[in-house]
């Protein structure tokens, strides 16, 4: 049987983002764990429009073939760990956009979060668990915050996010959180499936 697998998803679409750099440190921390696949999904190379469709994929099946590509990619995934940027005390744009482009995909399916900027993106993180509730996943409690002297010392002095220990049990605390969830998700859709078949 195939291991799960999981999106890195990065948030940010800037050309001047800074997520590039969590978003491979996370991914480096995560090819740690043998029962899990884990892969990085960028929002920037799926090209989304701002949602103009008649209602959500829940309702009404998307006209848009890059919504329709994006729903594939999140449909392949059985759990998710999101790079959130805070712009101006919320997650940006273009990640809320691109979670408003698929609702089934989501549905009862773990997310974990890696935060970065002012307060290591608290808030916008606790927008995304309310998100995330509605779209039926299952938000972990814990989430990785890169705030405050250690985000300014690796976006302006040169340092490295695998030099400060605390982050990288961070990470492994939410990983372990997020890898138990996925499995447990993973086998009740599977039950779930076998219980639809044998209806």
């Amino acid at each position: 049987m195939s291991k799960p697998k999981i999106g890195i998803i990065v948030g940010s679409t800037r050309d001047t983002r800074f997520a590039d750099k969590p978003a491979a440190w996370i991914a480096k921390i995560a090819k740690e764990r043998t029962d899990l696949d884990f892969e990085i999904v960028d929002v920037r190379d799926y090209n989304l429009p701002f949602f103009n469709e008649v209602a959500s994929n829940a309702w009404v099946p998307s006209k848009s073939e890059a919504a329709q590509k994006w729903q594939k990619k999140i449909g392949s995934l059985d759990g998710f760990l999101i790079v959130a940027a805070e712009y101006n005390r919320s997650p940006t744009a273009s990640l809320k956009n691109a979670l408003d482009h698929a609702y089934v995909e989501w549905n009862k399916k773990p997310v974990a979060f890696v935060g970065y900027g002012a307060v290591g993106a608290a808030r916008a993180i606790e927008q995304l668990r309310t998100i995330a509730v509605e779209l039926q996943m299952a938000p972990t409690r814990t989430a990785v915050h890169i705030a405050g002297a250690d985000f300014m010392a690796v976006w302006q002095q040169g340092k490295n996010l695998e030099d400060f220990e605390h982050l990288n049990q961070s990470a492994r605390d939410t990983i372990g959180q997020l890898a138990w969830w996925t499995h447990a998700l993973t086998a009740a859709r599977r039950n779930d499936a076998v219980a639809a078949q044998a209806a």
